[in-house]
């Protein structure tokens, strides 16, 4: 077996052609050549060594890319096309070592992987992603980021599907890897239905087509990409020509489209991880940040049934319950009235629903985390100036019957956090509620006196903007 000695000198004699080849064409001097060959030599007997780490080959690597990098500005200002030895294939080297060495350091993993990427060798990515999978299977991170990958860079939504799956095979028990999984689903019907409507395919109606765009879905939440003909590779394909000959009856009831999979996904989901409020609230949320989609109304209206069904009192079941109406509706939507009355009914009902409860307690604890999430949620369309009044003032009476719960549950010494009872007040000062505030102000020194953000408003003559 050849010793720590030999297996560097055999290294670093493999880089002397190419040492020569940067000698003879000017790129970097003799004293400059001898120099990184007593670098390379350090480098390689230190890795050849008993005792070397993660962190060693880690040096090595970042000090070959930045020779690479500077190989490379020398040889453009001096006019030199190409050269036969890259950096490339010796930090691809040195990379591979490494993780063959330390294959359980995923922070190698991730920087061979990102190097790969820097690169676009495609090829060696995908072989990356194969063995670094391969010896970390329990990894969620590793899982989402190789879908990710597949669907960025290479639009491939049946490898980033099947990423996602064998990933939950895996760590089922990953919350994460769920929700992201969700989430690709969602974004492959948002860019279906881009390409929809760029080839004309889309079977809205003028007056709804007209109604979306006169609202500003996405000012709140995270908005859909923009989509143009150019992103779809479509540029050079008319409306009349590119429609299919398949009727586009079939093409609608694809379980794509309607929201099928993602669905199923909620259903696997919950059934993972026995119907837990929480995740499906969770689960919700990201649902709702693609509210411009046809069919995300049929799938939280999904959710919030399966999650009525499964735990009709649970506080983060009936906040689902009360915000999916107003779901994708702003300031201006003509259907903001009618979604704050079913808004209201739906308060009302779940306040019902939690007399159920055994115990004041926690009838009282699950009110206050209705109302919170209650006030949340509507107090962002309070900050429109060009608000109906008749709506404004519908929201200003809910606002203050949440916050009557809230401070019910302070005076009675039961609220759990005084983050979420601070977050409020701001929210209720934002809005102009200074006679809701100090009563509130008042029973949270009760419970947690030495706060110092509730100390600092005690006195009225200390302005609330310090809680900002």
């Amino acid at each position: 077996m050849a010793g720590a000695s030999d297996k560097a000198r055999y290294y670093l004699e493999q880089s002397v052609p190419e040492l020569q080849e940067l000698v003879r064409k000017q790129i970097f001097t003799k004293d400059e050549v001898s120099s990184i060959a007593k670098k390379r030599s350090e480098f390689e007997h230190k890795l050849s060594a008993r005792g070397s780490t993660a962190s060693d080959y880690a040096r090595y690597v970042e000090y070959e890319m930045n020779l690479d990098a500077l190989r490379r500005t020398r040889a453009k200002r001096l006019g030199i096309k190409a050269t036969s030895y890259t950096g490339q294939r010796r930090i691809f080297f040195v990379l591979d070592r490494a993780t063959q060495k330390f294959h359980g350091d995923t922070s190698l993993w991730m920087l061979y992987l990102s190097f790969a990427r820097k690169q676009k060798a495609n090829k060696k990515v995908a072989q990356i992603i194969t063995n670094m999978l391969r010896l970390h299977p329990a990894s969620p991170e590793l899982w989402i980021y190789a879908a990710n990958y597949a669907w960025e860079e290479r639009a491939d939504i049946t490898e980033s599907r099947g990423y996602m799956q064998r990933g939950l095979r895996f760590c089922h028990h990953s919350k994460r890897l769920w929700s992201q999984y969700l989430k690709l689903e969602m974004i492959y019907i948002a860019k279906i239905s881009a390409r929809r409507r760029i080839l004309g395919l889309d079977s809205r109606s003028p007056q709804e087509e007209s109604l979306q765009d006169g609202e500003d879905f996405g000012q709140d939440l995270i908005t859909l990409p923009h989509v143009t003909t150019i992103d779809t590779g479509l540029e050079s394909i008319t409306a009349d020509s590119a429609r299919p000959t398949i009727p586009e009856s079939k093409i609608s009831s694809t379980p794509a489209l309607p929201g099928a999979i993602p669905i199923a996904i909620f259903a696997a989901a919950m059934k993972e991880f026995q119907e837990e409020p929480t995740f499906g609230a969770q689960l919700f949320d990201c649902v709702a940040e693609f509210h411009g989609l046809d069919c995300a109304k049929r799938i939280l209206q999904h959710m919030v049934q399966s999650l009525m069904a499964a735990t009709p009192v649970d506080a983060a079941t009936l906040t689902c319950f009360i915000r999916e109406p107003l779901v994708g509706l702003v300031a201006a939507s003509t259907l903001l009235p009618r979604a704050l009355i079913e808004v209201v009914d739906r308060f009302e009902l779940a306040m019902l629903n939690v007399n159920s409860l055994k115990g004041s307690l926690e009838q009282t604890r699950t009110r206050e985390a209705i109302s919170q999430h209650t006030i949340k949620c509507i107090a962002t369309y309070l900050e429109y100036p060009e608000l109906d009044p008749d709506i404004r003032a519908v929201l200003t009476a809910m606002i203050k019957t949440a916050w009557a719960h809230c401070l019910r549950s302070l005076k009675m010494k039961s609220s759990r956090s005084s983050d979420e009872t601070i977050a409020l007040l701001k929210i209720l000062h934002l809005h102009g509620f200074k006679d809701l505030v100090q009563p509130g102000v008042t029973s949270a020194l009760s419970i947690w006196p030495d706060d110092p953000q509730l100390l600092a408003i005690e006195s009225p003559v200390v302005q609330l903007e310090q809680l900002q």
